[in-house]
């Protein structure tokens, strides 16, 4: 079987999170996928640690798997005709560099579309292409209301756990870049795709947006409960939390009758799912008294025998084991040691391509110069995808 996407050619213009993780979703899908980064210092991410691996940084790596690296002065005349000449042969052009750079790299979108008419130009930004504001994610979820839902209600706005808008944006990006391929199989025609971390932000606030444009409130921090269903939280036991997502009566019938309580389920105040919303605080002590009998990993065994959605709160290393011991094979190995998560998709009739290890900064500069310079179109050599532990060589 092959990946979807072998034989596309990817230039990845882009730096730090959301472009890496889509260009990095492209080369699990087969594409081959050209790293441009700086000379001497490369991509932001590289020096974003602890945690360190052999040779780059924990961070860097878990975005840039598969990719081959080269580095280029684009305020260098020589080093700026390779980067356009990439982009002239590229299927798809990725950066979330400001668009008045690329305009005066002559590497923005019209550009190269002239030269490159198929190309897929993927555009990402912070706040959109007519607000010239750099897009970090922390400030996103900040000004962008994700931090006004997260967070105990009695404490301050927080931010999520994981540079969340990023990895939505990154998922966007694909998205367009997917859909943008397909339609270029049947008009011949590339397109510019555009996504930015605010409006990727808004578009995944789903029921929480949708309420606000209801009611004209807006939703503030419940903590770990949900605003429209219960119960659907953690609640205490005997030794820690469990988490409990009961999303219909049915559901909360058994709840109910597993933990010894079955009149609860029948009280007025938790018939139905908006009077248990209504009278949460009620119904939480009810649960909570009769969890107190046991500990959580025994209720979490009896719950989900009984058909409740419950689990225990774990970390991420229980995470990953908890999707092994369901057959999920959660990790993959690099051919360098080490392993990274593995992609999430799978399919009958294809695979992802074989995963290769995070390349050292420069490590293809010769044979992607080389080839860049060939002008008789010959295909990108298969040249060796160096690991990032390797030697880095300089921009000569």
């Amino acid at each position: 079987m092959t990946a979807p996407l072998d034989g596309l050619l990817v230039a990845d213009f882009s730096r730090v999170l959301a472009g890496p993780l889509a260009t990095m979703t492209l080369a699990d899908l087969g594409a081959t996928v050209v790293k441009v980064e700086r000379p001497g210092s490369g991509d932001d991410t590289r020096s974003w640690g602890p945690p360190w691996t052999a040779g780059s940084s924990a961070y860097f790596d878990g975005l840039n798997r598969s990719k081959y690296s080269l580095t280029l002065d684009l305020a260098a005349d020589a080093d700026l005709e390779a980067a356009r000449e990439l982009a002239a042969r590229a299927d798809v052009l990725v950066h979330n560099l400001r668009p008045a750079g690329m305009r005066g790299f002559g590497l923005d979108y019209e550009t190269v579309a002239e030269i490159n008419p198929a190309v897929v130009y993927c555009t990402v930004t912070g706040f959109g292409p007519d607000t010239d504001l750099p897009g970090y994610d922390f400030l996103v979820q900040a000004v962008g209301g994700l931090m006004s839902i997260t967070g105990d209600p009695q404490g301050d706005p927080t931010k999520a756990g994981v540079a969340l808008v990023d990895v939505l944006t990154a998922k966007d990006a694909t998205i367009g870049i997917l859909a943008a391929l397909h339609k270029r199989e049947r008009t011949g025609h590339g397109d510019h795709v555009q996504v930015n971390l605010l409006s990727s932000l808004l578009g995944s606030l789903v029921n929480q947006a949708s309420g606000y444009l209801a009611t004209g409130a807006p939703p503030g921090r419940m903590g770990n409960r949900h605003p429209s269903i219960a119960p659907y939280e953690t609640l205490r036991c005997a030794d820690r939390p469990i988490a409990v997502a009961c999303g219909n009566d049915r559901q909360f019938g058994r709840l109910c009758a597993e933990l010894g309580i079955a009149p609860v389920a029948g009280d007025p105040r938790f018939a139905d799912n908006p009077s248990r919303v209504a009278h949460r605080d009620e119904l939480v002590a009810a649960l909570e008294q009769a969890l107190a009998a046991d500990t959580a990993a025994n209720w979490e065994v009896r719950l989900t025998a009984a058909g409740v959605p419950a689990g225990l709160v774990g970390d991420i290393g229980d995470a990953i084991r908890r999707a092994g011991s369901y057959g999920l094979e959660p990790l993959v190995p690099l051919p360098g040691g080490g392993a990274q998560i593995r992609h999430p998709i799978t399919w009958t009739r294809a695979s992802v391509a074989q995963p290769a290890d995070p390349p050292a900064l420069g490590a293809h500069n010769g044979a992607l110069r080389a080839w860049l310079s060939d002008t008789s179109g010959s295909p990108l050599p298969n040249v060796p995808r160096e690991p990032a532990a390797g030697p880095a060589p300089d921009n000569g």
